[in-house]
């Protein structure tokens, strides 16, 4: 009985730690975010990616570095526990697998140049769209959590939801790709610098 009750206080507790935004600071939000949006030429930032899988105990854990560069350029550079890095550029997709290299075109898929410009949208935090989400916003301790839900249904064939945390500068601290699933990938940002100079040859493939 005491579990019980132990687990019922968690849950409680839980559903008050994340309460729905006002309107009015909503909008506050928003405004932050796209104006940061709008000065970040360069991105750099450490990051942990939980890739969290039903049928598995525990969530796949990996680490490595981001960096982009306006308007296009991403990279996403994983060191541990294997080397693997992905490079989205001049619409194709490049893959590094520990030396060995292919190439994906995805310019002439929609849905491979919808799924690119949402990672790149998520990366900054500007994906304020009413017309492509259902946006719902919420106060998640002293960060802000927004869920954008897509509207379109071949893209919610893919994604169920983007859930952006943003700290109190408006900047993204954790992104969370939730699948139709449920099951999901979680990326928590860590030690970002924006603005710093970032060469071209970071993004060489």
């Amino acid at each position: 009985m005491r579990n019980l009750f132990f687990i019922f206080f968690l849950s409680v507790f839980a559903i008050q730690a994340q309460t729905k935004m006002d309107p009015v600071n909503a909008k506050a939000l928003q405004s932050k975010v796209k104006a940061l949006s709008k000065t970040s030429q360069t991105i750099t930032s450490d990051f942990i990616q939980y890739k969290h899988l039903d049928f598995l105990n525990n969530d796949i854990k990996t680490s490595g570095k981001l960096s982009f560069k306006a308007p296009d350029l991403v990279k996403w550079e994983y060191v541990d526990p294997f080397s693997y890095a992905i490079v989205f550029k001049e619409e194709k997709l490049y893959i590094n697998d520990n030396g060995n290299k292919s190439k994906i075109d995805i310019g002439s898929n929609k849905m491979f140049k919808q799924l690119n410009g949402l990672i790149i949208a998520s990366v900054k935090g500007d994906m304020f769209d009413d017309n492509a989400f259902n946006i719902t916003y919420y106060v998640d301790g002293k960060n802000s959590l927004v869920h954008f839900n897509p509207k379109e249904e071949k893209m919610a064939k893919y994604i169920k939801s983007f859930h952006i945390t943003f700290n109190a500068k408006g900047d993204v601290v954790e992104v969370k790709m939730i699948e139709p699933s449920d099951d999901y990938t979680k990326i928590v940002f860590s030690n970002k610098v924006l603005n710093k100079t970032l060469p071209n040859e970071v993004f060489a493939h």
